[in-house]
């Protein structure tokens, strides 16, 4: 197992006596990962994030970095730094002296920061870029230059708060991939928040996916997507179908849930818990659009409806079906196989939607509540 970096126990942040910001959560991240913190603004994933560094402290709980009690430790006594969203460069110093900052306090010798600030800016891309002031970057090269600055200290973790918000998109999405590529180079534990899903599945290892002051489900970002285990996870990250049922049976290694207009769906068995009244969910894309009456594998979902809309995406077509009076399901159709005439399937039309039981989930009503529940 990979050591444990850093460790929340129990922790909790009140501001005033109305206000519970973090609410006793427990948290783990392994050694060298790169840990997202990801949900809407106000669930307490940068309150998290300052506790860890320092900035704010716990109203109540335990914080260790690499095994030691820093809960109580000014963040200058923690082998932690911070990239913050706004950079904080000092525009006054050249770029070699922004990176070189921090171990001028430590008073290392000018051959070594010669050296290591070389060895920076070769890793961050910016090589040539020493004579330069901030103020002659562009945003995405002001990021890169923060974190060389962040990472030349060696800290034992990084804390990345919200570091892309201010690019564009374009820049946004190649940070990405820079950020990750810097992480597996240096082999440093990054901790990074955001509220951007598509950025923390691009990067993360694993993402607690923050709600209301506690994670409401931990995993890696497929386990996240193809399995998630409450309504708010299964909304944040992507579009999700959602239907009520009830247990009715098994049918080999698959139980039977009846759903809208007595409909019947199967979904394997060790993903209801023993659990009579269920809620399962499939993903848009997961489903296929086939003409009414037309015949599908036997041992496949199948549910019949009528086209409300259609809605050309690009890379896909949106159809919003009507199943049984009762609900609207989203499908997403790659638009590989479509024709000058338009969509393959026009408003009006019946269809019937067919997806593979493995691809159904299940959600647990009232998970979420118990933050400590996984590590």
């Amino acid at each position: 197992m990979p050591e444990i970096d850093v460790r929340l126990v129990d922790v909790t942040k009140r501001f005033g006596p109305d206000v519970v910001a973090v609410d006793h959560i427990n948290l783990e991240v392994r050694d060298g990962e790169f840990f997202s913190l990801l949900g809407p603004s106000g669930c307490g994933k940068t309150t998290t994030l300052r506790m860890i560094g320092g900035f704010e402290e716990p109203t109540s709980g335990l914080i260790e970095l690499q095994g030691q009690d820093v809960t109580w430790l000014p963040p200058y006594r923690r082998n932690v730094n911070t990239v913050f969203q706004n950079y904080a460069l000092f525009p006054h110093l050249s770029i070699y002296e922004n990176v070189a900052f921090g171990l001028r306090r430590r008073k290392v010798p000018d051959q070594e920061v010669r050296r290591r600030v070389s060895e920076m800016l070769e890793l961050v891309e910016l090589p040539g870029y020493e004579k330069r002031r901030p103020s002659q970057l562009s945003g995405g090269q002001a990021q890169r230059v923060a974190l060389a600055r962040a990472l030349i200290n060696r800290p034992a973790v990084l804390l990345l708060d919200e570091p892309l918000g201010a690019l564009d998109l374009k820049l946004r999405k190649q940070m990405q991939i820079e950020l990750k590529r810097i992480q597996q180079e240096v082999g440093i534990t990054f901790i990074y928040v955001t509220h951007d899903q598509e950025e923390a599945m691009t990067m993360s290892d694993r993402i607690a996916v923050m709600n209301r002051g506690h994670y409401e489900q931990l995993g890696t970002p497929e386990e996240l997507y193809e399995r998630p285990t409450t309504r708010f996870v299964a909304g944040f990250l992507g579009v999700s179908n959602m239907l009520r049922g009830e247990r009715l049976g098994e049918d080999g290694g698959y139980a039977v849930v009846q759903v809208v207009g007595g409909a019947r769906v199967r979904v394997p068995r060790e993903r209801l818990n023993g659990r009579a009244a269920v809620e399962v969910g499939v993903r848009p894309e997961k489903i296929r659009l086939l003409s009414a009456g037309a015949p599908a594998a036997e041992q496949l979902n199948r549910l019949d409806g009528r086209i409300l809309d259609a809605s050309y995406m690009g890379v896909s077509t949106q159809y919003i079906v009507r199943v049984a009076d009762e609900a609207n399901l989203t499908v997403y159709e790659q638009n590989v196989e479509r024709t000058e005439e338009g969509s393959l399937h026009r408003p009006g039309e019946m269809v019937s939607l067919a997806w593979t039981p493995e691809h159904t989930f299940v959600i647990h009503e009232g998970t979420g509540g118990d933050a400590g529940n996984a590590g």
